[in-house]
């Protein structure tokens, strides 16, 4: 089979770059190993609940405007993550706690100064021994471990000083009812324009040469195909195209150049454990005389699950969420194991453990760091690797094309925004690449 372009994953930036180059008259073929689009956003609904849960990514970070733009082409309302905040103190006692993401940013700010780069643990610890910023530091280290996923001994300081500056981080909302109506609409999208999408389909070997590639692939039946193009975009996790030695790992023939190798070392997949449970009831509200009837996110940095939020529009669900080596720390578990982990936290909050049992229905979680088509949560980025994301980014021969959230160099990366934005992106490198322009864009933006 020959085609103009082959798109590796049907993620948010697969399906991005797939519909705009299809929407410009050209032959592509859209290759996902799942046997579902969206990558490593998932909805799933639950049984005897009016709302879906989201296993991976949930939220709207900053103004996301191509998100925005597609998601009010569907009508899908977006509403804010607005609700107070609640903190563990070292009694145990849980305390209203009004610091905001401003403070993080300010303590951050002067490592977008400093002239050499340096892991962030090294950053945060000189201030952590002064007692004016011990406490804000502190703080900000929660956030690098939990929000960015990050381990503080590796992570830049500089990079995430320079993520914090661009707003990215400053608001969040998220799609009414999920992700899943927008991922639809642009699966449906790219197969009115002739996209022909190949589920639970491996990309094994990419053989390439300037102007051609040769795309190896294996179906569920496992059958093997070949498919002739001229470019290929690859949207794959950085967990992914560094791995070598599992049946899902992809081969290029020859090998990606050293620059591109040397980006993808420098570019570290954050890892996650996110577990949904769901209540008969939002409980909560009911206890210290309705004291919670607000609360949309509880911390309680002393338990394996550090976070939990609760979603405004469910009907009784509670997010227990663990980031980086809080994360890591829970490798081996099962998920059964999780659940009740995170079940008994919650309840712990409360000094209510019988209580939260008595409401609990069911609990859900994937694995996304066992997930050999994922191999992490997001990306962030090591020290020394200011520049990863822009080489990982940059096109090679004007045949392979990247995207994806790691190749984001505008402070998205780790967002669902940021992927779109550089599915876009490729797909008009490669249609320049081509000898096509235009300017179509995701929702009529």
């Amino acid at each position: 089979m020959e085609t103009d372009a082959v798109v590796i994953g049907a993620g948010a930036a697969g399906l991005a770059a797939a519909q705009r180059l299809a929407s410009q008259s050209l032959d592509v073929v859209l290759v996902e190993a799942r046997d579902r689009v969206g990558g490593r956003v998932w909805t799933r609904p639950l049984p005897h609940s009016t709302a879906p849960a989201e296993l991976g990514a949930e939220f709207i970070h900053g103004p996301a405007r191509q998100t925005m733009a597609l998601l009010h082409s569907i009508g899908i309302r977006v509403i804010p993550t607005d609700g107070e905040s609640w903190t563990c103190s070292q009694s145990g006692e849980l305390r209203r706690d009004d610091r905001d993401i401003i403070e993080i940013q300010r303590i951050f700010d002067a490592a977008r100064t400093l002239k050499r780069d340096e892991s962030t643990d090294e950053f945060l610890r000189r201030l952590e021994r002064d007692d004016q910023t011990r406490e804000a530091a502190t703080e900000a280290r929660t956030f690098v471990e939990g929000f960015e996923a990050a381990d503080p001994a590796i992570a830049s300081a500089r990079a995430i000083a320079d993520e914090l500056h661009s707003g990215v981080d400053l608001s969040a909302a998220r799609p009414l009812g999920g992700y899943a109506p927008m991922f639809e609409a642009l699966k449906n999208s790219c197969i009115a324009q002739g996209v022909r999408l190949c589920l639970s389909t491996t990309v094994q070997r990419v053989s390439w040469q300037p102007g051609s590639a040769m795309v190896r692939t294996r179906d569920a039946a496992g059958e093997i195909s070949e498919t002739r193009a001229k470019a290929v975009i690859v949207t794959l996790p950085v967990g992914v195209l560094r791995h070598r030695g599992g049946a899902s790992d992809v081969s290029f023939e020859p090998e990606l150049p050293p620059e591109k190798r040397d980006a993808l070392e420098m570019i570290e997949m954050g890892h996650v454990v996110k577990v949904v449970l769901h209540f008969r009831s939002r409980f909560w509200e009911r206890l210290r005389n309705g004291a919670y009837r607000n609360a949309a996110f509880f911390r309680c940095e002393g338990q394996a699950f550090a976070v939990f939020w609760m979603p405004l529009d469910s009907d009784g669900f509670c997010i227990a969420w663990a980031g980086g080596p809080k994360a890591v720390a829970l490798v081996g578990a099962t998920p059964a194991e999780l659940i009740e982990l995170a079940l008994n936290g919650f309840g712990a909050l409360f000094a209510a453990p019988e209580l939260a049992r008595e409401q609990f229905v069911g609990g859900e979680m994937h694995d996304w760091s066992a997930d050999p088509f994922s191999r992490g949560a997001y990306s962030y980025i090591k020290v020394g690797g200011l520049s990863a994301r822009a080489a990982l980014a940059s096109p090679v021969e004007k045949t392979l094309f990247f995207a994806g959230e790691a190749t984001a160099t505008d402070g998205q990366g780790g967002t669902v925004n940021g992927a779109l934005v550089t599915g876009e992106r490729a797909a008009r490198e490669a249609a320049t690449a081509l000898g096509v322009q235009n300017e179509t864009r995701l929702g009529g933006a």
